[in-house]
């Protein structure tokens, strides 16, 4: 059973990587946490172990009647926090570029990492108190401004048009109290990542995690990096 002031987030997106990565960490900080998973995973054998605070759902997000299922299945709850972490790649080799991809790959890379992401933070907002935070799970390659060396452009593009389309969402939310974050995680070791990433989860997802925290209360659309630094749009 959850107390008055037991935070409450909800991550889609946590069977692996780095939303596994945030479940995990919230719930060391003494949160309850509802996590989404696509297929089984080892989400399942951390809420065993959680005490009852962790939930598991099954949701698609690229599906949005699943995630207005997921809505209905979470209607009476509030959480301090609700973060979409979503992300793929049509491939791992950073040179190549838009000529390389077809066009079904690319439709999927743009599903995956912007569309649908807006899709859940567009159906779940109502589950979030003004005081609450809205996130999302961005990357630095989303900077327009600091695209210096090309590569990876497919994703980048994505995640650049994730970018747009959240700083849409606050636009039209000029009002809307509550924290929006586009979090900037570094380059990670995760199956998305590849092995040759700078960064181990360990030494990324806490330092999003406090970012999230600080950041609470505070309004208005934040882009930011892991150490709470703004990133360059």
């Amino acid at each position: 059973m959850s107390t008055d002031n037991e935070k409450k987030a909800l991550v889609i997106g946590a069977s692996r990587g780095l939303g596994y990565a945030l479940a995990a960490e919230f719930l060391g900080r003494g949160w309850r946490v509802t996590a989404t998973e696509r297929t089984p995973s080892a989400l399942r054998d951390l809420a065993a172990s959680s005490g009852g605070r962790l939930t598991v759902e099954d949701v698609d997000i690229t599906d949005p009647g699943q995630l207005v299922a997921l809505h209905g299945r979470l209607a009476r709850q509030s959480f301090d926090l609700v973060f979409v972490n979503a992300g793929t790649n049509y491939t791992t080799d950073p040179t190549a570029t838009f000529t390389d991809v077809s066009t079904n790959d690319f439709v999927h890379v743009m599903v995956t990492n912007a569309l649908s992401p807006m899709r859940a933070v567009e159906t779940l907002q109502d589950l979030v108190p003004p005081s609450g935070t809205i996130g999302v799970m961005s990357s630095g390659q989303g900077s327009v401004a600091d695209n210096t060396n090309g590569g990876f452009e497919v994703y980048r593009a994505s995640k650049s048009a994730l970018n747009q389309l959240m700083r849409s969402f606050a636009a039209r939310h000029r009002d809307d109290p509550r924290t929006l974050l586009l979090m900037a995680p570094g380059w990670v070791k995760t199956d998305l990542g590849g092995p040759s990433a700078r960064l181990t989860i360990q030494e990324s997802i806490p330092g999003v995690v406090d970012t999230i925290e600080a950041h609470a209360g505070k309004g208005g659309l934040h882009y930011l990096d892991r150490q709470g630094q703004p990133v360059n749009w």
